[in-house]
């Protein structure tokens, strides 16, 4: 099914994307994403704006150039535009130390909290690793904004301060607050008033607003990476600066197009200053570039990488390319703006696959920028075949090394407790039906059984088989056979990096 809106001020569509719906169709079903919106400018225009697909599996509403997706970590450059218009404002300057705003403020080195900066927020050089802190906030949980930042000061760090590049997404929950505290507002009337509303993104909803009328698109995931199925809602009230807008491609275009024009509003006057925006724009932390997964995807490896201020950075057949991706419970998407050529493509999906986004996203530019064909959709299928063979063989292994006939050291009842990590808080793992049950107290959805593995090692089952986090759950022994500590992993390489299971270290509560 394809429907297809296009704006009042869009020109027609160049001979150079006249097969475009058509490959799009072909990444949907490669893929099996439900539903794909997609929008391109160019000097200033509109060239297209369409949906493709459904909002929800098994139901005839389509998605449109005005459907409504969660965009995720897109929502980070709306947080470094914020930042930038109070120092156009003169409240701040990127390089004030965050505790000059938040006194309060603490990382787990007194070095580090006293030297971090506010552009430190947005750049992923902390010395954090990959995702830390994340469990706080994702999946759901009912942990403050304040209650995160504050759990921060126990998050450790695995790195050097700005030693080198880990993505993450606790410290933009601070640059939240530092917006709010120097704002006087809350970030997201500071975001519709500062930026939704002058910007003309009419649409643009934070997770709480989006409502029946909205008609938003509905995430998908496949159960236990097999079978596609709609996933619930969620939001990220507590950290609303690392992910928690929607917003259809027909607002984002338009705030596409304030990007390319330097930050310059339809009406002429300044969204942020020229000067913040090439130091947004401006790499701050390189970023490490692998080989290609697979031969085929050798042309999309840039010469370059790095991360500005809420923006990836790179460059593409000779092109410097401002960019960002987004990944949420069930939706993932990609913005790509090509500030050379005031070129601008977004891909929004509802299903959690970011080989969809890509094969869009390179096809696009490889048609607007001349150059050689390539079929991304086959390279970006190889590349997903290799993965899960990679996923295949990793479980191999672990088969290999099981001792699929030892037991328990102790009952089950011997592993029942309360424990505590010093950032996450309590996981309560308790016998249940000749069972053991795991919860974390703070997040509903972390909710599992847990099977034996081998000796006094388990895997945690989710209720939620959309969630594609199982996790081995291994107990320590003190020499009274006592449990004296605990940690976890994820089973799959598949898992998402948010489900920073390996940062905790669970140790058991004096029974009450």
């Amino acid at each position: 099914m394809l429907a297809v809106s296009v704006s009042a001020g869009a020109v027609e569509v160049p001979q150079e994307l006249q097969d475009l719906d058509a490959q799009v169709e072909r990444v949907r079903k490669q893929f099996d994403v439900p539903g794909i919106a997609v929008a391109i400018v160019r000097d200033g225009q509109v060239v297209l704006e369409r949906g493709y697909g459904v909002r929800e599996v098994g139901k005839p509403e389509p998605v449109t150039a005005t459907t409504p997706f969660a965009i995720a970590s897109n929502t980070k450059a709306f947080t470094a535009a914020a930042l930038s218009i109070l120092a156009d404002d003169g409240k701040l300057k990127l390089d004030d130390r965050v505790i000059d705003h938040l006194p309060w403020f603490r990382m787990s080195d007194a070095y580090v909290t006293g030297e971090m900066r506010i552009r430190d927020l947005l750049a992923h050089r902390s010395g954090l690793s990959l995702g830390a802190g994340d469990l706080l906030f994702w999946p759901p949980s009912d942990y403050s904004v304040d209650e995160v930042v504050r759990r921060l000061a126990q998050v450790p760090l695995k790195g050097g301060f700005r030693d080198r590049y880990a993505y993450d997404n606790i410290l933009y929950a601070v640059a939240q607050k530092v917006i709010e505290q120097v704002s006087g507002q809350s970030y997201v009337d500071f975001v519709q008033q500062r930026i939704l509303d002058p910007v003309g993104m009419s649409g643009a909803r934070f997770n709480d607003r989006v409502g029946a009328a909205d008609a938003a698109a509905s995430g998908h995931a496949k159960a236990d990476f097999k079978d596609l199925q709609p996933v619930p809602r969620m939001s990220w009230s507590n950290n609303r600066a690392a992910g928690d807008l929607y917003a259809s491609v027909h607002d984002l275009a338009k705030w596409m197009n304030v990007q390319l024009a330097g930050g310059t509003l339809p009406d002429g006057k300044p969204l942020f200053s020229e000067a913040r925006q090439r130091e947004m724009w401006s790499v701050i932390t390189p970023v490490p570039i692998p080989r290609p997964a697979v031969p085929e995807l050798a042309a999309a490896v840039p010469n370059f990488a790095g991360y500005g201020e809420g923006w990836s950075l790179s460059d593409y057949r000779g092109q410097k390319l401002v960019w960002h991706t987004g990944g949420w419970p069930g939706m993932v998407s990609r913005l790509t703006l090509v500030p050379d050529r005031k070129l601008g493509v977004v891909v929004l999906t509802n299903q959690e696959v970011g080989a969809a986004f890509n094969a869009v996203t390179y096809t696009v530019l490889d048609a607007l920028l001349g150059a050689p064909k390539t079929d991304w959709v086959d390279a970006y299928a190889k590349a997903v075949d290799k993965a899960k063979g990679n996923a295949d063989e990793s479980w191999s292994k672990h088969l290999a090394a099981r001792d699929a006939r030892s037991k328990p050291s102790l009952r089950l009842a011997g592993y029942a407790a309360t424990y505590r990590d010093p950032w996450y808080g309590d996981v309560a793992i308790v016998e249940q039906g000749g069972r053991l049950r795991m919860q974390f107290s703070r997040t509903r959805l972390l909710a599992g059984t847990l099977e034996h593995w081998q000796h006094d090692t388990f895997i945690v089952r989710w209720d939620d088989r959309t969630l594609n986090a199982d996790a081995f759950v291994a107990f320590a022994l003190d020499p009274d056979s006592k449990v004296r500590e605990v940690r976890m992993q994820p089973v799959s390489p598949l898992t998402d990096f948010s489900f920073d299971f390996q940062d905790l270290v669970l140790t058991p509560l004096p029974a009450p």
